[in-house]
């Protein structure tokens, strides 16, 4: 199999359908955007990588989670299974491009903002939003065992709707 970048079908940006005139379904990053992003962060821009990256980082700051991103990929037409996005998930996480947020322990969020930043969850919906407020600090940090350091703080904030 070919690891090489190609458009997978016209749901992708494929240059000779752009040239003729068609234009992609879905709206996204530009492939060589992806392939930039990726190589950049020690990744093989693979199909499926560069699939699921255009997916995922062509329409701004967003929380999705695994099945969320599945679904996306399965309606654009990108041959994926649930474990590939799973697996390319965790690798963007690692490699630093996306943030995982946990809100409890069976629902994972990624962020495709990974710079430091709070979150509310609205349970009632089930989805994750960015806290807007820049200034909101923790007052006080708590001590930590020797030979540990905090290597980040996520903050969130669970809402439900009045009764």
């Amino acid at each position: 199999m070919n690891d090489q970048a190609s458009p997978l079908n016209d749901d992708g940006i494929d240059p000779a359908a752009r040239a003729a005139g068609h234009q992609p379904a879905l709206t996204g990053c530009p492939w060589h955007d992806v392939n930039e992003m990726l190589q950049a962060a020690g990744l093989r821009p693979t199909r499926q990588r560069m699939a699921l990256g255009w997916l995922l980082f062509g329409k701004g700051a967003r929380h999705l989670t695994a099945e969320m991103l599945y679904e996306e990929a399965t309606l654009a037409k990108v041959p994926v299974s649930l474990a590939t996005v799973y697996n390319t998930l965790n690798q963007l996480t690692d490699a630093g491009l996306l943030r995982q947020v946990s809100v409890d322990g069976t629902k994972t969020y990624f962020d495709t903002n990974v710079t430091a930043h709070h979150h509310f969850y609205l349970e009632n919906n089930h989805e994750l939003v960015d806290i807007p407020d820049p200034h909101l600090v923790l007052s006080k940090m708590p001590d930590v065992p020797e030979g540990y350091e905090i290597a980040r703080v996520d903050m969130v904030v669970r809402l439900r709707k009045k009764r």
